[in-house]
């Protein structure tokens, strides 16, 4: 009988159980005995997690704006040092750091603030690469606001160079995407960038 009952985050019992299944061979794999004190509930550990921290797989960034207003306001609405924690597609171990997310309205449409943090979460919650991540919540806030510009930065350590490699723990990444007038005009770069690095 195969069990099809959904979990809160919308992953199926068959599909945890998949990931339990693989977390017990990989620590066979490795030469540990996955049925020690230690590591018995590893494997259900590691699901719970991974459906938690792979959750974006099923989200498209730009739903999480759901909500927009109508403003009297044409200057640049920011948020910055939003903390995100994502997996590097390429040795599946984690990449952290803040995103730095602006915008120029246009004619006065602007959405809350937590929506943008949501935006940076569902792009973050995937095996992703911080280029590819910086581009989806770039274009997330394009499709949603059509707003005149946008910018977003990130700045993340990648632990596939910190603990792992080339071992240069503390070394950041900065990754930027420019839309709009934020690329075309010289004078509106200069202003968002200024705004990010205060």
């Amino acid at each position: 009988m195969t069990i099809t009952k959904e979990l809160s985050n919308n992953t199926k019992v068959e599909d945890k159980n998949k990931i339990e299944n693989a977390i017990r061979e990989i620590l066979l794999a490795i030469g540990e005995n996955p049925d020690r004190t230690g590591l018995l509930l590893t494997p259900s550990r590691v699901a719970r997690m991974y459906t938690e921290i792979f959750s974006g797989t099923k989200q498209d960034p730009k739903d999480e704006i759901t909500i927009t207003y109508t403003e009297n306001h044409d200057e640049i609405i920011l948020v910055r040092d939003i903390s995100f924690y994502s997996m590097c597609e390429h040795h599946l171990i984690p990449f952290f750091g803040q995103a730095h997310v602006a915008y120029l309205p246009r004619n006065g449409v602007i959405t809350g603030l937590s929506k943008l943090a949501r935006v940076v979460e569902a792009a973050a919650r995937r095996p992703q690469l911080q280029e590819r991540m910086t581009t989806q919540i770039a274009n997330a806030i394009i499709e949603k606001l059509n707003p005149v510009g946008v910018a977003v930065v990130l700045e993340a350590e990648h632990m596939c160079m910190s603990m792992r490699g080339i071992k240069k723990a503390g070394s950041r990444t900065i990754t930027s995407v420019l839309k709009g007038i934020f690329e075309t005009n010289q004078a509106s770069r200069a202003e968002v960038l200024s705004l990010i690095r205060k």
